[in-house]
């Protein structure tokens, strides 16, 4: 690569181009009883395969993202390859990360010429156990975990400092999650579609203070799929790609104790490094925020200085919708689905892992100038296009 940021950042200064060319995701639901992993990933693996005209044998790299501890079981990611399937043999890698994660790791590939597309998915059945306490585990073994503080009490620590810091009120948190759940409506795939005003919101008992129950992300089952391609592979499999121009991630301490929980500058490092920032680029129209409580949005607003004329988690995000594992996917995948459609021209999308903000990852999606414009024949051109490639 030719590019000497660190961590990746290539995509901004690198030679070759890389895209999101598909995105499918299943219904989330609270809880996919009576399916199996790859009985629920099959028809989005299949989906997203179809929406590019690709098959097994034309996948350069399979890259898969999940947690064996929502499982339960050790190496719970293996029974998920039926979905994609054991013939043709595939070159496949794994991280027990959330899927936003093992796209990076796929973007990397194809931006290395190793391959030339790439299929990325990720599930989640949080259903499986009490997930506020399968989530200590993301915290310091030694002197946090032991003290088995769920991730919502986690949450409201940050919550609290935010309010304490006079960054946010509850108010403006409740119209957080009134405004995400709302846009959800437009969402077939979201968990919650709709909510309450937030004056009803306020009138809640408090779950972890100042946490109500709508700060939270609802407890999801669900799966998701992108599809990757470079240069010109992108552009026949695709009427208008949503190019990757840029990708960072980055981490904090650990301890809680040497950070300021009200900021994340983490992510504006990510976003700084992904070219979010560029001299002379444009503000995101749209930007998909892996924010699972209300407070973490205001944060991440902040942190990736987005105003007023860019439309923050149309879909819902994950207070519509969190399967763990799979949300920060989905949140790349969003974005790039509305630059796929033609809703959208410069996107940025977030992915996080770990307690208060930890571990952040920053995504800039573009469509080229001279794409094809919403209402055009540019679907057929790439139809035909496709089965000329056969």
């Amino acid at each position: 690569m030719s590019d000497d940021r660190p961590n990746g950042a290539a995509g901004a200064g690198g030679s070759r181009e890389v895209a999101v060319v598909a995105f499918a995701q299943s219904d989330h639901v609270r809880r996919a009883d009576g399916l199996s992993e790859a009985e629920m990933l099959l028809p989005v693996v299949r989906e997203v395969l179809d929406r590019t005209g690709l098959d097994t044998e034309r996948l350069g790299f399979v890259c898969s993202g999940s947690s064996d501890y929502l499982a339960g079981r050790p190496f719970s990611f293996t029974m998920a390859l039926d979905a994609v399937g054991a013939w043709p043999p595939v070159s496949e890698s794994h991280v027990e990360m959330d899927g936003a994660w093992a796209l990076y790791e796929a973007w990397v590939k194809l931006l290395t010429g190793e391959a030339d597309t790439a299929l990325v998915y990720s599930w989640g059945k949080s259903s499986g156990g009490d997930l506020p306490e399968v989530l200590t585990r993301t915290l310091d073994p030694y002197y946090l975990a032991p003290l088995w503080p769920d991730s919502v009490a986690v949450a409201g620590l940050q919550a609290r400092a935010l309010l304490d810091a006079g960054i946010t009120d509850e108010r403006e948190l409740a119209g957080v999650a009134a405004r995400s759940r709302n846009a959800a409506a437009a969402n077939p795939r979201a968990q919650l579609r709709s909510s309450p005003p937030p004056e009803e919101l306020l009138a809640d008992d408090y779950l972890a203070e100042p946490l109500r129950r709508h700060d939270l992300p609802p407890v999801t089952d669900g799966a998701a799929a992108v599809v990757l391609a470079a240069g010109d592979t992108a552009r026949e499999l695709c009427a208008r790609p949503a190019w990757i121009r840029g990708m960072d991630h980055r981490i904090e301490a650990h301890s809680p104790g040497v950070r300021d929980l009200t900021d994340s500058p983490s992510t504006r490092l990510a976003a700084e490094r992904a070219g979010l920032f560029d001299e002379g680029a444009p503000a995101p129209d749209t930007a998909e925020l892996h924010a699972p409580f209300t407070a973490q949005e205001v944060i991440l607003r902040r942190a990736l200085r987005l105003g007023e004329d860019t439309v923050v988690n149309p879909s819902g995000g994950a207070l519509a919708a969190n399967p763990v594992m799979a949300a920060g996917l989905i949140r790349i995948g969003e974005a790039a689905d509305r630059v796929l459609r033609g809703t959208s021209r410069r996107a940025v999308a977030h992915a996080t892992s770990g307690p208060w903000l930890q571990h952040n990852l920053v995504s800039v999606v573009e469509a080229d100038e001279a794409a094809s414009a919403p209402g055009t024949d540019g679907g057929a051109d790439a139809a035909q296009a496709r089965e000329e490639s056969r």
